[in-house]
């Protein structure tokens, strides 16, 4: 895990704001921030879990045996002597007399062709975008961590450290963005504790791929 920088870019003091009377005279810095990316472990790179898409699959599957059925019917009714089904003639009426340069036939394929691409969109991607692979200590065995639970992990660590008044986290993928409200100590300091403390609960997640941390810390709003 590497060190947040102590530079200008970690910083940013604001000037003194002066209220009226009756009012509270705000500390010169109001927010502290800082942010870096983690150090990957060497290994090879663990991939994500893949979503089984059984849902798209399930609705795929029965509008093309539905749609297969009927056709089928139909074609066994007309070669058995029967008419064939109105919907099938209007549709080969139709199709039969409209252009290629038609609204409804252009708008039918362009609806069709963003399905095709949704499918071949959803056959590609993994998915399990809320979960997070950690890493593999046996073989054959495969650990994920809910990113929602991760959260929750880095919020109940950053609550504890001094002058920490309430946390907001966001887990990412690959970041990290942690939101502190701070009502006493120096938020240069809460903010370099919350570094560690939140480096060390990172790495005890044991995650494969360890997200990034983006610290901020913020003066509470004081009512005068």
């Amino acid at each position: 895990m590497t060190e947040p920088h102590d530079g200008d870019d970690s910083t940013r003091p604001l000037p003194t704001v002066e209220r009226p009377a009756g009012g509270v005279l705000e500390m010169d810095q109001s927010a502290s921030g800082s942010s870096y990316e983690p150090v990957h472990p060497p290994g090879g790179r663990t991939r994500r879990f893949w979503s089984g898409r059984r849902i798209p699959a399930a609705v795929v599957a029965l509008i093309l045996l539905g749609g297969a059925g009927l056709l089928l019917y139909d074609v066994a009714a007309v070669r058995a002597g029967h008419p064939a089904m109105q919907w099938r003639r209007s549709a080969a009426d139709d199709l039969a007399t409209r252009h290629l340069d038609d609204v409804w036939v252009l708008a039918g394929s362009a609806l069709a062709a963003a399905l095709g691409l949704w499918l071949l969109l959803l056959a590609l991607t993994p998915g399990l975008r809320a979960l997070l692979p950690m890493n593999r200590r046996r073989p054959g065995v495969r650990a994920g961590l809910d990113r929602t639970a991760a959260a929750l992990v880095l919020r109940d660590r950053a609550v504890q450290v001094a002058g920490v008044q309430s946390v907001r986290v966001r887990m990412g993928r690959r970041r990290a963005k942690v939101r502190a409200f701070s009502h006493f100590r120096e938020l240069d300091d809460v903010r370099a504790d919350l570094d560690g403390v939140l480096g060390d609960a990172v790495g005890e997640l044991d995650l494969a791929r360890p997200p990034g941390l983006s610290v901020h810390v913020r003066r509470t709003a004081k009512k005068g």
